[in-house]
């Protein structure tokens, strides 16, 4: 199970002998689970705030990884859930955001039902939403968009690969860890066909105390000061703090495309 303060509550728990009305508000249920955990298994991003709600008696864990550095590997994190719901009654893996997005949560789910351990996810609001409703963006505003994609953002020869081809004007893009290399990220979206005056927002420490929020576009990204970890970005029409006057004119230009002839050329 996982909750946090800055982005909401999500994640997964053994189950209890006792079982919540389905119309259980996910906070309360998140919150009634931490009073009576026996052990809690945190990832770093998980606040004091949150931590302060945990059962005074429970052990906690710290499983987390912050920069690419790793307490301990996937594999142990997998060992220790399995071996800690066979000795106790509530077993939490506290993540932030939602863990069914980039949480690794797969690996923890087939690890559980391969043991034949019972558990349940408490969903929670992922970065992207998070992020979103703090720079007060709708992600799928009509006006301005037609689709989301959300995605890591990945180097080397793993992003060589990616098609960010597929990302289009009237794509909302929400980019997790897109790291501190700004200029990599804008040579790559750029490369892929979008334009250079495609608004970007930049949310750090979405929704937390720390939160800070930068609004420029990919011409300029790449010599934007880096904000701090955890950020997230969010690249499309939807990213301008004038949507209106924007989607007014792509939604004209289009309706423009769609009136003139188009010719064929057959060989």
């Amino acid at each position: 199970m996982a909750l946090n303060t800055s982005y909401g509550w999500s994640g997964w728990a053994r189950r209890e002998n006792c079982f919540a009305p389905a119309i259980t508000v996910p906070i309360q249920k998140a919150a009634r689970l931490l009073t009576k955990a026996d052990v809690v298994f945190r990832d770093s991003l998980v606040s004091d705030e949150i931590l302060g709600l945990v059962n005074r008696d429970a052990e906690v864990i710290d499983v987390g990884k912050r920069c690419g550095r790793k307490l301990l590997t996937q594999e142990e994190i997998n060992s220790l859930l399995v071996s800690a719901a066979s000795k106790h009654e509530v077993v939490l893996r506290l993540k932030g955001g939602d863990p069914l997005v980039f949480g690794r949560a797969g690996e923890e789910i087939e690890a559980l039902r391969n043991a034949k351990v019972e558990f349940e996810i408490v969903p929670g609001i992922t970065a992207a939403l998070g992020a979103a409703a703090a720079a007060g963006i709708s992600l799928t505003d009509r006006r301005a968009a037609s689709q989301i994609v959300i995605s890591t953002f990945s180097r080397g020869t793993e992003g060589a690969s990616m098609d960010w081809g597929a990302i289009t004007s009237t794509t909302t893009l929400a980019l997790y860890m897109p790291g501190p290399d700004y200029a990599e990220v804008a040579h790559r979206l750029r490369e892929g066909g979008l334009p250079d005056d495609l608004p970007c927002v930049i949310v750090s420490n979405a929704t937390g105390p720390e939160q800070q929020i930068r609004w420029t576009n990919l011409a300029k990204l790449a010599s934007e000061e880096k904000l701090p970890a955890p950020a997230l970005m969010i690249v499309g029409r939807v990213a301008s703090q004038k949507v209106q006057e924007i989607s007014k004119a792509f939604w004209r230009n289009e309706a423009n495309d769609r009136t003139m002839p188009r010719s064929a050329v057959v060989s």
